[in-house]
């Protein structure tokens, strides 16, 4: 299970990214006072716009950087408390975290399976596995470098798994991908899922979130503007399918309601 409870994470900004942002405030509010919980055997969607602190909020649940304020806990262990107990739960994709193009799919699988200390037959037993649900098998050996960018989102969603963790967190896990390998991503999710295990995906597709989540948490401006089920949502906006929530709520938000 994931508790975030009002989580909120502030950045300072330097002059060349206060120009970029066109803004004169140096403090921006990634993340504010945000509280969500995501349970074992369900796909949960971060959904919001780009900007929003989607991808703020998971890398805060994956240690990767530091809440301002806030807590969150996942399986019981919290992020900065024990962070060791809670990279050992999870996996963890996003894809401002690459690969190294150097090193060859099969040589980084067995990398990171000895990193997570797993022992040598299981490594073997995830890459059999992996390896033929993803049909990796033919570009094992290739570079990262010499992969196609849908080759190269299979490999890091193996390797992301090689420990077999009950939670799972992806950060727009079929962004740039086509619509072939798209749908064995997501068809592994909905697999992952059955077996009991959490997952937590960010994305800004609606349509995907509508077919894939169980439930949902979208976020607007940093602020969670709703969450429950899919039917929930749609009921509490009283709109036709997901994308005219967003819109609904985005109204209400920027309206103050």
């Amino acid at each position: 299970m994931i508790e975030i409870k009002n989580l909120t994470k502030i950045y300072r900004l330097n002059k060349k990214q206060m120009k970029e942002s066109k803004t004169t405030n140096p403090i921006k509010t990634a993340v504010d006072d945000l509280s969500l919980t995501a349970k074992p055997g369900e796909i949960y969607g971060l959904l919001g716009p780009n900007g929003a602190g989607k991808t703020t909020t998971l890398r805060c649940i994956s240690t990767i950087i530091k809440p301002t304020k806030g807590e969150i806990c996942v399986s019981g262990y919290e992020v900065q408390k024990e962070p060791e107990k809670v990279r050992e739960e999870i996996g963890f994709l996003t894809g401002d975290i690459k690969l190294d193009p150097q090193f060859s799919v099969d040589y980084l699988f067995e990398f990171f399976g000895r990193l997570h200390k797993v022992p040598a037959e299981k490594i073997k037993a995830r890459k059999e596995e992996l390896f033929t649900y993803f049909g990796m098998k033919d570009f094992a050996q290739k570079k990262i470098k010499e992969l196609s960018t849908g080759m190269a989102q299979k490999a890091a969603i193996a390797v992301c798994l090689v420990h077999d963790p009950d939670i799972i967190i992806f950060d727009e896990p079929t962004n740039g991908l086509d619509i072939v390998t798209a749908r064995s991503v997501t068809d592994y999710l909905k697999k992952l899922r059955d077996e009991g295990k959490l997952i937590i995906i960010s994305t800004h597709i609606m349509s995907e979130a509508e077919k894939l989540c169980d439930r949902i948490g979208m976020i607007i401006d940093g602020r969670k503007a709703a969450e429950g089920s899919l039917e929930e949502i749609l009921h509490e906006t009283d709109a036709q399918d997901l994308e005219d929530a967003f819109f609904v709520l985005y109204k209400n938000q920027k309206e103050g309601r």
